[in-house]
């Protein structure tokens, strides 16, 4: 297998992010990763956690054609604003994070990185520094010129994509139109197809309403949107079952030949990703033209600097980063 170069962020400085990159260099890898970070954050906080890891400076005129050896993290070297402390926000770094994110960004667009792999950020202190952010995902759709993103988390046996995400719930039947319902459903087709290897991929569509409407009885949506919506793409060729009431659909007798889950809204689908695989469970941006994965869980700031931290969701994202960029070759 002829290794790629993957970007990492470590997100917000003052949380996790650091941490899990250092602990993760203590084991190879099969690819070249490069952590886009501040080599004196990252050298700080090895000693903080008391690790043994060589930081080995990478710039884009050299970058390193084969894996880093156990106990070596490369690292594109980003200066922070100013010199933070495990634990503590502070906003002057919200451009420093931000400058990671697009230097990741465009080195995928550039070819420089097969894929990105996120650690997580502290939206509410960039936001404090005056800068409107949303997320991870809506700054790469930006940056990527991209109208239409989806967010699907994965863990092992289970994929959930979404196609209302962080709405107010008397907000989410007014956002489910057939139009919107079909540009997600066909953006999770496709990159099914053409990021996971997946021929012919069998989509579970959730219903919206309890029991999926009852016939009508509790709500109208599945009958009036949601099946008019699926019948169209399945004249398209899409093999889709549903819509399907969301307390059976997860069940092992509906999942068992199951590719990914389409759920209509944020809360119907992740508790049960979440109860099935946290820890373990990565954040998929589908649509984009890039590969980016994320960890599926916060900056824990209580948590940064002390090592009490587990690898397994960064583990998981790395892997399916891997997978996704595997299948286009």
């Amino acid at each position: 297998m002829t290794a790629k170069r993957f970007a990492l962020t470590p997100g917000e400085p003052a949380g996790i992010g650091p941490d899990l990159c250092l602990l993760l260099a203590r084991d190879s890898q099969p690819h070249v990763l490069i952590a886009i970070a501040s080599l004196e954050l990252m050298r700080t906080r090895a000693a903080e956690l008391d690790l043994n890891i060589s930081l080995i400076e990478v710039t884009p005129d050299h970058w390193p054609t084969q894996p880093a050896a156990a106990g070596h993290l490369y690292v594109w070297d980003t200066p922070l604003a100013t010199p933070t402390t495990s634990g503590q926000l502070d906003p002057a770094n919200a451009s420093y994070v931000l400058t990671t994110l697009q230097r990741a960004g465009q080195g995928c667009l550039d070819g420089s990185f097969a894929g990105m792999i996120t650690a997580p950020v502290h939206k509410g202190v960039i936001n404090e520094a005056g800068i409107p952010f949303s997320g991870h995902t809506e700054f790469l759709a930006e940056l990527t010129g991209t109208e239409q993103v989806v967010m699907m988390l994965a863990t092992r046996g289970l994929r959930v994509a979404l196609v209302t995400t962080h709405l107010p719930l008397k907000d989410v039947a007014a956002a489910i139109t057939a139009e919107r319902l079909q540009r997600v459903t066909r953006i999770l087709h496709t990159d099914l197809v053409t990021k996971f290897g997946i021929t012919r991929p069998r989509i579970l569509v959730c219903g919206l309403n309890p029991h999926a409407g009852e016939g009508g009885h509790l709500g109208r949506e599945e009958i009036e949107i949601i099946e008019p919506a699926l019948a169209a793409l399945r004249d398209e060729g899409l093999e889709l079952v549903g819509p399907l009431p969301a307390d059976t659909l997860f069940t092992p007798k509906h999942l068992e030949d199951c590719d990914a889950v389409l759920a209509m809204y944020h809360d119907q689908g992740l508790p049960v990703l979440k109860y099935k695989g946290f820890g373990a469970a990565v954040n998929v941006t589908l649509g984009l033209p890039i590969v980016r994965t994320s960890v599926d869980h916060g900056t824990a700031l209580d948590l940064a600097g002390t090592g009490r931290v587990d690898l397994g969701s960064l583990q998981v994202a790395l892997e399916t980063a891997y997978q996704m960029t595997g299948s286009r070759n």
